[in-house]
């Protein structure tokens, strides 16, 4: 008696573990089980590869069919092991040529009529494969996404009835080619939209050039959103590997269409009523949160202080390490999450704190009780804080335009590419490479500062880190003491005025 094998993968993250589909065809009652743990959709899989079969005028004989997912002790979720089960069926009922098949893993739902539908982490499951010298199977629609893997072999069909073609020799399949990574210049609205707000506009500036979080507070309609919203513009094209790095993360939670690719840093602006797990992962299948869709790109979150304490509270690791950890009872999944935080905030409430007539008669105990929402330690994790105050409506209408986004993204790539001179981001930066390139007066100002504003270790080193962005805009080997008096400026925290 001989069992059919194909390779397959269950998902720890954007970590593919290798799984083997091991099918007997055995003689007893006719029965067809699945057994090394599936949760309840890899369970139902049997009835969808049945139906399959019949679409194609095939019948699974009567005998008893064992489908053992190795290795047994490791859950096995998601829909993707439906095209597998499949394949490894009809190798066992000599329907497909078993050597063909060994040297292939694959992955793919099946709908009752044989078609093959498109699955989440077919990327990382093409990376999988070829460090195992493996080639993919995998719906055709997902194709052009495993074709970024590299030089593996690709077989990629719409129906279950084209692989069984090409595998008896009767019909080749094309192999898929990816499409061109795409780097088109950012289409969001321009900075020169943004009348007055200079300091607010130099913050933003800043924190584009260096990767820093900021905290925009101000009244409703003193322009947070609208600043925030123009960041993306600023921001230069994500290297190859740091777009693969975040196309992993979107392959999991099938977010890629067609293949495509991106060059632009990711943009993710969840609503203040998500909950912890949708911000940092989590939930049935433990898929990436917010702060993880936005790896190497800008996680905005609008009205900061209206999102839940938890969930709030549960950004403080990830924004310090770079990586988001899920821990479940069986298992430990950890996603990449090195995201710029951009938050913005009223004063108090009602948002008009300090505006005379308009704020309400709690003020300014309300102000102090709603910004306390965000804690201690969130906070120290803000490098720029910055208030921003209303432009009155005539100024606002005579302002001229300022500096268009083409302009600042210049002067920000130039500072960005001073840092990878030197070997990283600015916001990643350690606190021995920072100092040794301070000028003594520099770093005098900043142990003095520290102790006034009783800054922690932590704020100690993002000042610095902050005033070595501000070096680098001006073109600037040394950090100079008018660095880290702006760096110290914006470090501390106001009220919401400008």
């Amino acid at each position: 008696m001989t069992i059919a094998r194909l390779a397959t993968f269950a998902f720890s993250g954007i970590e593919t573990v290798p799984v083997e589909v091991q099918v007997q065809i055995s003689t007893g009652l006719p029965a067809f089980m699945v057994v090394g743990l599936p949760d309840k959709a890899v369970a139902e899989s049997r009835e969808r590869v049945r139906a399959a079969l019949t679409g194609l005028g095939l019948a699974l004989p009567p005998k008893r069919v064992l489908v053992n997912l190795a290795p047994a002790n490791i859950q096995k979720e998601g829909s993707h092991f439906d095209l597998p089960i499949a394949l490894a069926v009809l190798a066992a009922m000599e329907v497909l040529p078993r050597e063909e098949l060994a040297g292939f893993a694959a992955l793919g739902e099946l709908a009752l009529d044989g078609t093959v539908g498109p699955v989440a982490g077919i990327l990382p499951a093409a990376l999988g494969a070829a460090a195992r010298g493996l080639g993919l199977i995998c719906p055709g629609a997902q194709g052009a996404e495993a074709a970024w893997a590299g030089d593996i072999e690709i077989l990629a069909a719409a129906d279950l009835r084209q692989f069984i073609a090409h595998l008896t020799g009767r019909q080749l399949l094309d192999p898929p080619k990816p499409p061109a990574l795409l780097s088109e210049p950012p289409t969001g609205p321009c900075l020169s939209e943004v009348k007055g707000q200079e300091s607010a506009k130099r913050a933003i500036e800043i924190a584009a050039a260096g990767q820093h979080n900021i905290l925009l507070i101000g009244p409703p309609g003193a322009g947070k959103s609208m600043l925030a919203a123009r960041l993306p513009g600023l921001l230069p094209d994500l290297t190859p590997q740091e777009a693969l790095e975040v196309s992993l993360v979107r392959s999991v939670a099938g977010l890629i269409e067609q293949g495509r690719i991106s060059a632009r840093p990711p943009f993710r602006d969840p609503h203040h009523s998500a909950s912890q797990a949708a911000l940092v992962g989590g939930g049935p299948g433990a898929k990436p949160g917010e702060i993880s869709l936005a790896h190497r790109g800008v996680l905005f979150l609008d009205e900061w202080p209206e999102f839940p304490r938890p969930a709030l509270e549960a950004l403080r690791q990830p924004l310090e390490s770079g990586v988001c950890s899920i821990s479940r009872a069986a298992a430990h999944i950890t996603y990449p999450a090195r995201v710029q935080l951009v938050a913005a905030m009223n004063p108090c409430r009602c948002g008009h704190l300090g505006d005379g007539p308009r704020e309400c008669g709690q003020a300014p105990r309300c102000g102090e009780q709603y910004q306390q929402r965000i804690s201690g330690p969130l906070m120290d994790r803000v490098d720029l804080t910055i208030g921003m105050a209303p432009i009155a409506p005539g100024e606002l209408a005579r302002a001229p335009r300022g500096e268009t986004s083409v302009v600042v993204a210049a002067r920000v790539a130039a500072a960005r590419h001073a840092q990878h001179q030197r070997g990283g981001i600015n916001a990643e930066a350690t606190l021995d490479g920072l100092t040794a390139a301070a000028a003594p007066d520099t770093l005098a100002l900043a142990e003095r500062a520290a102790t006034q504003l009783g800054l922690s270790n932590r704020g100690f080193t993002r000042c610095f880190r902050v005033a070595r962005t501000i070096a680098d805009l001006a073109g600037e080997a040394t950090i100079a003491r008018a660095h880290m008096a702006e760096a110290l400026a914006f470090r501390q925290r106001s009220g919401g005025r400008a």
